[in-house]
C-alpha cells in the first residue's frame, strides 16, 4: 500500500508484522525437541478434504506442526530442506 510515495508497513500489536509473527513463532518452537515424525493418516487427509498428505512432526509439549499448501490450509504442504540427503519432505497420496 502507498501512501505519499511511500510503501505503508502492516504493523501488528505496534509491531512490523514480520517481527511480530517471528516473535511468536520462536516463542512456540525455539527450544523445541522433535519426538515423533509421521505422515498424516488417510482418513484425517480425507476429513480435511486434501488430496495430498504431509509429514507431521510432534513436538516434546505435544504440539504437532505440519505444512499446508496455503494460510486456509487448503491441502498438505512439502517442506523444503537445505539438507544435502533431504533436500525436500514431499507430500504422499
Amino acid at each position: 500500500m502507498l501512501k505519499n510515495n511511500k510503501i505503508m508497513e502492516y504493523k501488528i500489536e505496534g509491531k512490523p508484522v514480520e517481527q511480530y509473527w517471528t516473535e511468536l513463532i520462536a516463542k512456540h518452537l525455539v527450544g523445541k525437541t522433535i519426538t515423533k515424525v509421521e505422515y498424516i493418516p488417510r482418513d484425517e487427509a480425507e476429513e480435511n478434504m486434501w488430496y495430498n498428505r504431509p509429514i507431521a512432526i510432534l513436538l516434546d509439549n505435544k504440539d504437532w506442526i505440519f505444512p499446508t499448501m496455503d494460510d486456509e490450509g487448503n491441502d498438505g504442504g512439502a517442506i523444503h530442506t537445505t539438507i544435502k540427503e533431504l533436500q525436500c519432505i514431499p507430500v504422499i497420496s
